[in-house]
């Protein structure tokens, strides 16, 4: 019986490309689910868990916000972070266009746009940390460094 062949997200591709070793879980899940509920389908510690958030600043720049799923983002705090005057998240209905990705399956990795990502500091606690792989159903599991790198983020508070 032929194997049946894993379909790649733009995370996976990315990955491969740069020859990065990750981790594809998958789930079932038909809808957005939110990522504590991820967390527990996957059998994943939620603090080792990481959301992707895009968030829009006053200068009309998009960035990107990874941080532990059971936590929210301090607007203040992640203007600050951006070196924005203010940041709001972007409209769920903006998602796909934007990054191109849909709500529930956004990764900070192969977005149709590179945009400036902070990984909460939390993160540099774990060697590998588990994000979004790009579609509903998929979380990649990579080291902290790793991200970083083909990212180009940088660890912050906030």
């Amino acid at each position: 019986m032929a194997k049946e062949k894993e379909i790649k997200t733009n995370a996976m591709r990315i990955l491969d490309k740069k020859k990065i070793p990750y981790e594809v879980l998958q789930y079932e899940c038909e809808e957005f689910i939110d990522g504590v509920q991820t967390a527990r389908k996957t059998g994943v510690p939620p603090e080792q868990s990481f959301k992707t958030l895009v968030l829009q600043g006053k200068s009309r720049q998009y960035y990107v916000f990874v941080l532990p799923v059971a936590q929210e983002i301090q607007l203040k705090t992640a203007a600050k972070v951006a070196g924005e005057k203010s940041i709001e998240m972007i409209h769920v209905k903006d998602i796909t266009a934007v990054t191109g990705y849909v709500r529930g399956g956004c990764s900070p990795l192969g977005m149709k746009k590179q945009y400036p990502m902070f990984l909460h500091k939390s993160a540099s606690g774990f060697e590998r940390i588990y994000i979004s792989g790009g579609r509903i159903g998929t979380t990649l599991c990579l080291s902290v460094q790793d991200l970083l790198a083909v990212t180009g983020g940088r660890v912050e508070e906030f």
